[in-house]
């Protein structure tokens, strides 16, 4: 028997708290341990466990295979191996096949907005004017208990249309438009555990759980309301191989047959945000190509991919974060494969996300981050995407704008945008080192970042606005790993004249500073309430740590899981 110890750190202790004497209705073999709350059994129904039962013990056994096979390309990466296209595939890359029609109800994806499952943000992400508001389970969510069942009743009741949210302080009700962008949700990754229910004695997995207990409440309304006979419609985060959208693809397969819908329904967006993803572009998309929907830029998580990729490479050292851009040769290689890629298989190729958030008490500062922002969207459409990402409504009728003047009146670039220059792309492009230097400022930024971004997590907040830009776990996740590439060989901060090299004691002098720092920039009593000590230690052993880490969240995942003694009536 798999513990939830096997799959979490044991050194914080899960909390537990008494629930009462409620309990959910179970099927045999799970056990909810999640707090009782009688919304939240309206989505934990008996039946919709099942379902999602159903789904794991299907489909177990090959997810934990495929993390398997992740540790081993990590294993070989280390030992000084090199991501690569796959020569047994050569005739996937090759062939002359395409991907399912593109369904009519999703062919404009100029825009989209993305944000987690939170009531509010829900209506006015639906409300934004962007075709599509991808709802976030995943980096954007901070997966307690709480925000994951609350998350599933506000989107049962956005595709129900029965939506609405009082806010108390401004006495205002906010509601659905009658015209809302479509709806795609965001399940967590593979690797995630759900610890908040057990199956046959271990914990889910997170994605299955995001997936099924969405799914089987509204597949039937999506379709009817959004889907114009499709749907419903996901993107699919943190895939490293095609064997991973393999399941996906078989997990979409059961799901449709066990809902009497046609096959092909359910449609899918793959972000290719790791570097080894980048090299099976092709056989994703044909493993998925009767449920795909295209390909997407995920740019944030690909840089932090790029350095754990390459963690033992003292060859491959990232300068300061804010110069790792599309200008970067192996980011620029990367975006137009994946155009090239996508538009050769018939579907949408995304672009990446637009971070700004309105700066509203400085109407120049606003202005200069809104050029920056039309600037990196006029250089996605020229490219050929055929849509892009905003972090928040305020940037949504500049990217519209930019998008739709270079569009000439299509919905897609899909047919007209084959960037067959990019297909003379080799390994070399996608993997050349970024140039640039290392500051005392990037490192000191890396640490601000990621302490205040825990800090929030922990607390419950996934998305969470810093420096005038809107972070998730992606941005969080570079900081932390190139902290953490930079101790382990000592470099050199070149690129502010001092030459300081960076070391443990260097390192602890930055993180006592910039947490003086954060306490006068968020005051004394938030600083108080907060929990930057414990973040800040938890940032800090990750960045000193003398094996790296896979993931943030996971090692800070036992910080927010709560175990209630009667979450369930049947054990």
């Amino acid at each position: 028997m798999v513990s939830f110890e096997t799959f979490l750190p044991t050194n914080n202790p899960v909390q537990r708290k008494n629930s009462g004497t409620m309990g959910y209705d179970v099927p045999e073999g799970v056990d909810v341990r999640g707090r009782y709350d009688p919304e939240f059994s309206k989505i934990l129904t008996r039946d919709a466990l099942q379902f999602v039962t159903d789904l794991q013990r299907e489909f177990r056994n090959h997810i934990k295979y495929a993390m398997e096979c992740r540790r081993e390309a990590k294993m070989r990466y280390n030992n000084g191996g090199l991501p690569g296209f796959d020569p047994a595939t050569k005739y996937i890359r090759e062939g002359e096949w395409v991907c399912a029609p593109v369904p009519a109800a999703v062919a404009d994806r100029r825009v989209e907005i993305t944000g987690p499952v939170e009531r509010k943000m829900v209506i006015n992400a639906l409300n934004s004017g962007a075709k599509v508001f991808m709802a976030d389970f995943e980096d954007a969510l901070s997966p307690s208990w709480e925000n994951l069942m609350r998350g599933h009743v506000n989107l049962r009741d956005a595709v129900n249309r029965t939506i609405t949210f009082h806010d108390q302080a401004r006495n205002k009700v906010y509601k659905l438009n009658d015209q809302t962008a479509k709806l795609f949700v965001r399940p967590r990754g593979w690797h995630l555990p759900e610890a908040h229910i057990f199956i046959d004695g271990e914990p889910a997995t997170g994605c299955l759980v995001d997936f099924g207990l969405y799914f089987f409440h509204n597949y039937a309304n999506f379709r009817k309301a959004q889907g114009q006979g499709f749907g419903p419609f996901f993107y699919l985060p943190k895939m490293e191989h095609s064997r991973e959208a393999r399941i996906w693809n078989n997990v979409f397969d059961r799901a449709e047959k066990w809902a009497g819908i046609e096959k092909g329904s359910i449609r899918a967006t793959v972000l290719i945000e790791t570097l080894p993803a980048v090299f099976q572009m092709n056989e994703i998309l044909y493993e998925l190509r009767d449920h795909s929907v295209g390909l997407n830029c995920g740019r944030w998580d690909y840089i932090f991919s790029y350095v754990k990729t390459f963690q033992g490479h003292p060859d491959r050292l990232l300068p300061d974060r804010v110069q790792v851009g599309m200008g970067q040769h192996f980011m620029r290689s990367y975006s137009d494969l994946l155009i090239h890629t996508c538009h050769k298989r018939g579907v949408h190729a995304m672009g990446g996300m637009a971070a700004q958030i309105p700066i509203r008490d400085d109407p120049a500062a606003n202005d200069a981050a809104l050029e920056l922002v039309r600037k990196d969207k006029l250089r996605e459409v020229k490219a050929g995407h055929d849509g892009t990402w905003a972090a928040h409504p305020g940037l949504i009728p500049a990217c519209m704008e930019v998008f739709t003047n270079n569009m000439a009146n299509a919905p897609n670039q899909i047919n007209s945008m084959k960037r067959l220059d990019a297909s003379v792309l080799i390994e070399e492009d996608l993997l050349q080192s970024p140039r640039g230097f290392r500051t005392m400022e990037g490192l000191r930024l890396n640490t601000r970042v990621g302490i205040q971004y825990l800090a929030a997590w922990l607390t419950g907040a996934g998305s969470v606005p810093l420096y005038n830009l809107m972070e998730d776990a992606a941005t969080a996740e570079i900081s932390r790993v190139q902290n953490w590439q930079w101790l382990k060989y000592g470099v050199e901060l070149d690129g502010d004249g001092l030459g300081v090299k960076v070391n443990l004691d260097l390192f602890g002098r930055v993180v006592e500073e910039e947490m003086a720092r954060i306490e006068r920039e968020v005051g004394k009593e938030k600083f108080k309430k907060g929990m930057y000590k414990e973040a800040c230690k938890l940032f800090t052993r990750q960045c000193t740590a003398p094996v790296l880490d896979d993931f943030l969240t996971l090692d800070a995942y036992n910080n927010i899981v709560m175990y209630h003694p009667i979450g369930s009536s049947r054990l």
